[in-house]
């Protein structure tokens, strides 16, 4: 049995609720993460390969137009873009996000308007270059190789999930948080037809990295931020009606061809796990700490039809306490009987995470992790 196989084999039982040989792991890392690595080991330093990791998520250009980023701005510290969602986004020194200065539709009418460069477009997968959602975060990152050769370099060794946007998650990146959500009471018309063209865009982008990906993903993630620390965004109400549909489609499609399903939202949307349930969606990811949820509760509420990634408290690895790290760890390791967890952070590992904390975690999953788990 090959090494990807094994993991995803073993991925696919912690997400249908059976216990494999241990329990699966993967991680998100910030680039000041992997950069204090690097200092060390040199500038090909690997984290998935490292830790040997389960998986690992490649995103290919998602930008509603393909194009490289057009620098407004730079002073050696400071650096404005202009991306393929027509935002224009400052990435200044060290901070820890992007700020966005403006958004490429600024009225409700321009949503009609907004156009689409080919979802099925050969560059969105074998073309290298810029896009936002890969370049643009915690640093800012050009010239990415293409997604096929990203895929074709770990596709031997881990489970590779491809990904989508869920509407919400690419309309803000549009048209702004602010107007996403007051539009939704203002011009509910208008918004609800952009949602529906985004989520056919969506869906269509996803049949064809399926295609581009010719056998090699186990998985998707679907990104979808719908909700902060003390829950929805907006009404769960409006979710259903606007957006629940638009993620069933995505889950039937993967599910149509044998690939495992994430969904990846931040803050507390435990509102919506029950739709969740419904809709098929095998996991959520990443279960804020800080957003007062607790996997090992969870499990209990949801054991045997909906499965967790995540929530390993990345303020206990920054804090950088070892034997906390190991108790806090072992504590979580409890939502993985009978499977059903996936250990990762309730984010991603941030630069202020140290290389010796991310590493006593990993001890202690490899530890306590293997079945059958120790006792309680």
């Amino acid at each position: 049995m090959g090494t990807s196989h094994a993991k995803i084999e073993r991925l696919r039982a912690a997400l249908s609720h059976r216990e494999a040989d241990r329990v699966p792991v993967g991680e998100f890392f910030w680039t000041g993460f992997v950069r204090q690595y690097q200092a060390r080991h040199g500038a090909g330093f690997d984290p998935y390969r490292h830790f040997d990791l389960d998986y690992v998520v490649i995103t290919p250009n998602l930008d509603p137009r393909i194009r490289p980023f057009e620098v407004l701005w730079d002073n050696g510290r400071d650096v404005v873009v202009r991306t393929g969602f027509g935002a224009t986004i400052r990435r200044a020194g060290d901070a820890p996000m992007p700020h966005y200065e403006a958004f490429s539709v600024n009225r409700p009418e321009e949503m009609d308007e907004f156009a689409f460069d080919a979802p099925d477009d050969p560059r969105r997968f074998d073309a290298g270059g810029d896009d936002q959602i890969n370049g643009v975060g915690d640093a800012l990152l050009r010239n990415l190789r293409p997604w096929d050769e990203r895929v074709a370099a770990y596709a031997d060794d881990f489970a590779v999930f491809g990904s989508v946007c869920e509407p919400y998650e690419y309309l803000w990146r549009v048209i702004g948080p602010e107007n996403a959500l007051s539009w939704m009471a203002t011009h509910p018309d208008e918004l609800g037809r952009f949602v529906d063209r985004i989520g056919q865009f969506m869906l269509r982008l996803a049949e064809a990295q399926i295609v581009a990906g010719q056998g090699r993903l186990g998985g998707m993630y679907i990104w979808g931020d719908v909700a902060y620390v003390r829950g929805m965004l907006f009404g769960a109400k409006r979710w259903r009606a606007m957006f629940k549909p638009h993620v069933k489609a995505l889950v039937d499609l993967f599910h149509r061809h044998g690939l495992l399903v994430v969904y990846h939202g931040c803050g507390n949307a435990r509102e919506i796990f029950d739709d969740l349930v419904e809709i098929g969606l095998d996991a959520y990811n990443p279960l804020e700490a800080k957003a007062g949820l607790d996997v090992v509760e969870l499990k209990r509420q949801y054991a045997g039809r909906l499965a967790f990634v995540g929530n390993i408290d990345v303020r206990v690895l920054e804090q950088g306490d070892p034997e906390a790290i190991r108790q806090h760890v072992r504590y979580k390791i409890q939502a993985a009987r009978g499977g059903g967890w996936v250990m990762q952070s309730d984010h991603s590992i941030s630069s202020r995470v140290k290389p010796e904390s991310y590493e006593t975690a990993i001890a202690a999953l490899r530890q306590y992790g293997h079945y059958p788990l120790p006792g309680r």
